[in-house]
C-alpha cells in the first residue's frame, strides 16, 4: 500500500490523479489484479467520470452545491461541513479498478478523480495493488 499526499486549491473540487494511481500500479510490478483507491477522510471522497472535458467536473460540482448547499437550517454539525459530509457519502471512500497488462482499465473518457468537498487542504489518499491469483 502507498500512501499518496495531494494539495486541494477550492472547497469542491475533482482533482484527477489517475496518473498517481498508474505510477503506484507501475512501483507495484502487478501485471494483473485490482487497484483500490481509498480517501482517508470523511469529507473527500473517490470517483471515476469523463477526462476529457474539465467542464463535466464544474458541472458535477455545481449541481452538488445545489442538491446539497453548504448552509441549511436544520444542519446541526458544529464544524459547517455538513454538506461535505453528505456529498462523500454519496460518492463513497474508494473505489476499485482492474490492472490488466499493468495498466489501469479504464474507458477511452474515464479519470480517477479525488472529490474534495472541504477544502482547500492536505489531503492522502492510500493506493492499494493486489495481484491476481495465477
Amino acid at each position: 500500500m502507498e500512501i499518496v499526499e495531494l494539495r486541494t486549491h477550492r472547497r469542491s473540487e475533482l482533482v484527477d490523479v489517475t496518473r498517481r494511481v498508474q505510477e503506484v500500479v507501475d512501483r507495484s510490478g502487478v501485471r494483473a489484479g485490482i487497484a483500490v483507491v481509498q480517501s482517508l477522510h470523511t469529507t473527500a471522497a473517490i470517483t471515476v467520470n469523463e477526462n476529457a472535458d474539465p467542464d463535466v467536473q464544474h458541472d458535477l460540482v455545481a449541481k452538488l452545491d445545489q442538491l446539497a448547499p453548504r448552509d441549511e437550517p436544520f444542519y446541526r454539525h458544529a464544524e459547517g461541513n455538513s454538506d461535505s459530509h453528505l456529498k462523500t457519502s454519496w460518492f463513497g471512500p474508494s473505489l476499485t479498478v482492474i490492472v490488466d497488462g499493468g495498466r489501469l482499465v479504464l474507458g477511452r473518457w474515464q479519470g480517477i478523480y479525488f472529490c474534495e468537498f472541504d477544502g482547500p487542504r492536505e489531503r492522502r489518499m492510500t493506493v492499494q495493488v493486489v495481484a491476481a491469483e495465477a
